[in-house]
């Protein structure tokens, strides 16, 4: 479970996890939870075999299933609605799922790694499910914001830099002592995102 606020860097942690590990050359399969509806979400992440609702003109395989022996990482956690949280839960437990309207239980063998900006210890008493956060939350990592990490900003903006100038035909070659000093001396409510 990785906890940070946004803009901190979850998903390239999570990325960067899964290119280190045993997996590099598995699936990495993300899903950001806050961004597809409720409705959607649990045909999304296990699927669903044709004619399970209206519109189901075909099989479809989920994240789930297509994350196959690689990473499904569930981004935004904290926003995933509480039905689908006992769902996930099952997988988590039993290592096995079903698509909607399938009856044959399909193997579940990825890892999952989830990330959120919110504080879901806190949200277990208003709605995120306790035992999902133990079970999730076996390796916890925090991202501190950027403002927590002054020596952090000047090495990150010129990175970014790099990769611009790489991507494009600019003039622009460095960052300037002056400008240094005000990146450092700036909030980044944003971030590393903000900063990028």
């Amino acid at each position: 479970l990785i906890q940070g606020e946004t803009g901190t860097g979850k998903e390239v942690c999570a990325r960067l996890l899964h290119r280190t590990s045993e997996r590099r050359d598995k699936p990495f399969v993300a899903v950001n939870c806050a961004a597809i509806p409720a409705d959607l979400l649990e045909s999304e992440l296990f699927g669903h075999e044709r004619g399970a609702f209206t519109g189901a003109h075909q099989q479809h395989r989920g994240y789930a299933e297509r994350a196959g022996e690689g990473v499904l990482f569930l981004d935004e956690i904290g926003d995933m609605p509480a039905n689908l949280q006992a769902k996930l839960l099952r997988l988590i437990e039993d290592g096995s799922f079903h698509r909607l309207g399938g009856e044959k239980p399909l193997t579940f063998r990825a890892r999952i790694v989830c990330a959120t900006h919110r504080d879901i210890i806190s949200s277990a008493v208003s709605g995120f499910r306790q035992d999902l956060f133990y079970r999730l939350s076996a390796l916890p990592l925090h991202l501190a914001p950027l403002r927590e990490r002054p020596d952090d900003i000047v090495w990150l903006a010129q990175t970014f830099l790099e990769e611009i100038i790489a991507a494009r035909d600019t003039c622009v070659r460095g960052i300037g002592a002056a400008a240094e000093e005000a990146l450092i001396e700036h909030d980044w409510p944003g971030n590393a995102r903000e900063l990028r």
